[in-house]
């Protein structure tokens, strides 16, 4: 099952954010994409497991919005 993450970097609070796609009720943060690839390993077969039962396919797409002064 192939499960699709957004993640959004919050300047303010110096996360990444993430939510998936569908509603399987991930929301999760991170300081760093790779600490948030971690949490969702686990989370994802956590949320997933009464009603599926696996291989979990995560695909991540982070977005990152940066405003340069000219």
């Amino acid at each position: 099952m192939k499960i699709l993450v957004e993640a959004l970097w919050d300047e303010e609070a110096g996360v990444w954010t993430a939510s998936a796609a569908g509603n399987i009720g991930l929301f999760t943060e991170a300081e760093t994409i790779e600490n948030l690839q971690r949490k969702l390993a686990a989370m994802v077969p956590e949320l997933l497991a009464e009603d599926h039962d696996g291989p979990f396919e995560i695909e991540l797409v982070a977005r990152s919005l940066q405003t340069i002064a000219a």
